[in-house]
């Protein structure tokens, strides 16, 4: 996994991996609740809930539980939607429930490469704080894990 926080002037992260499965498998796996339930999060969460309406205004609903079982409900609504390889969504109350602090806009694009996925994920914060606040509480180190926990699940399809 690559990361790139070291803008000093714009409240990006910058996230890139190779997966090991076709681009239209890792897109599935992104857009099936039932595959993302399994990969979600850090190691040892789990996601009782994960409901998408998959398309430009649609809602993802979905209740992720953390490893000490404190449950955060979250609701994104879907941005963009380019099958199979742009996907853009935010957080649906701009990050109110949790303080503002996840008020981010997050864009993934996939591009083939022969049987594997350049995967990339941009993630827009509202502001440097609010892109500082994620980084301290493990913002990268929850993604990274969850995104490895989606490169076995997609390899295994």
């Amino acid at each position: 996994m690559k990361i790139d926080d070291s803008s000093t002037t714009e409240p990006v992260l910058v996230m890139q991996r190779i997966f090991d499965a076709p681009r239209e498998d890792v897109w599935d796996a992104l857009t099936d609740p039932r595959q993302v339930a399994r990969w979600y999060g850090g190691l040892g969460f789990e996601n009782p809930v994960c409901e998408m309406d998959v398309r430009p205004g649609g809602t993802w609903r979905h209740v992720m539980r953390t490893p000490d079982g404190s449950e955060h409900a979250l609701q994104f609504v879907f941005v963009e939607v380019v099958k199979p390889e742009r996907l853009v969504w935010r957080n649906a109350d701009r990050g109110a429930t949790l303080g503002g602090a996840h008020d981010n806009l997050m864009t993934v694009t996939l591009e083939a490469a022969g049987r594997k996925t350049r995967w990339k994920l941009v993630v827009r914060f509202a502001s440097m704080a609010d892109r500082e606040a994620a980084l301290r509480i493990g913002f990268t180190a929850v993604l990274t894990e969850g995104t490895e926990k989606l490169n076995m699940l997609v390899r295994t399809v």
